[in-house]
């Protein structure tokens, strides 16, 4: 049952979004520093690491292994490939494209539930993903319109668009099948075992990279500060809020705080990266908000 927002509701929903916007603002700072697939590798190692004596639960069970279908595919939708594409979206894309775009992910929920696992669409929700796809596409062509029919899409647009397609996936599949007790009641066990055949999946696109010759990680202490921000905040504190408001609100309320993640990527790159936000992400950002506002509401009576 879903329970009325109260403050602690409000902030176990909003810090996750601020903290994956940080997630974008980092990626974008250490592009030069860290190449895309190295960077992901890295950064849920690290996360491994920290996991481990946390989730230690997962090795009392036979999951691990019996279960490893499941857990591997997870880890290669919502560790490998998602994280992956967001990391090498910002090597060309701004966080604030990247975020925005990546906010139209209700509307590849809608799809993918509908024409994979089944789920029927109101007419109040397809309403409300085409306000969320022309906020996309606002940020696609940069607010001039007349660029749609050339459609010079920046390839980090593209890529994002991918990874979106990927978590959607990757949520649909949290929600259809029912995981052990053991795993499913320990959100760091749960966690855990995502994220080891996400390092695999992590490892495997890094040894592509790596055979192309982008191998040098150029260390300093802004790069490590880094690492620990994006393997502690976005991976682990960010999950662990995320599902807690969610059991909380339900997932209808939890999708209007996800479209936050823009307007915190918005304030924090004039901040940090100087790259002020112009009136089409002001206009996109509402059409994206507004339609899944507008989807979300129920008939009356």
């Amino acid at each position: 049952m879903n329970q009325k927002l109260t403050p602690a509701t409000i902030g176990l929903l909003t810090l996750p979004p601020l903290l994956w916007a940080g997630n974008a603002i980092v990626g974008r700072l250490v592009r030069d520093a860290v190449p895309p697939m190295t960077l992901n590798l890295l950064r849920w190692s690290i996360a491994m690491l920290i996991l481990l004596p946390l989730g230690r639960r997962l090795f009392a069970s036979d999951a691990l292994r019996s279960n490893w279908r499941r857990f591997a595919l997870l880890g290669l939708l919502g560790i490998g490939l998602y994280n992956s594409l967001q990391y090498l979206a910002l090597q060309s894309s701004t966080p604030i494209n990247v975020t925005l775009v990546a906010a139209g992910m209700p509307v590849w929920m809608l799809l993918i539930g509908a024409l994979f696992f089944g789920v029927k669409v109101g007419r109040q929700q397809v309403i409300g993903a085409a306000m969320s796809i022309v906020g996309v596409l606002v940020v696609l062509c940069r607010g001039e319109w007349s660029q749609l029919a050339a459609m010079r899409l920046v390839a980090g647009d593209l890529y994002m668009i991918l990874a979106t397609i990927a978590w959607s996936f990757y949520s649909w599949l949290l929600t259809r099948q029912n995981d052990p007790p053991a795993v499913r009641a320990d959100w760091a066990a749960f966690l855990l075992a995502q994220v080891i055949y996400g390092v695999l999946w992590s490892g495997a696109f890094a040894g592509v990279e790596w055979a192309g010759g982008a191998v040098a990680v150029h260390w300093s202490w802004t790069v490590a500060a880094a690492l620990l921000y994006v393997a502690i905040g976005p991976a682990i504190i960010a999950f662990r809020c995320w599902g807690a408001g969610v059991q909380r609100a339900g997932p209808s309320v939890g999708a209007f705080f996800s479209n936050l993640t823009p307007l915190f990527a918005a304030m924090m790159s004039s901040a940090f990266l100087g790259e002020l936000p112009h009136l089409y992400h002001g206009v996109a950002f509402a059409l994206i908000v507004g339609g899944i506002v507008f989807s979300s509401r129920r008939k009356a009576g």
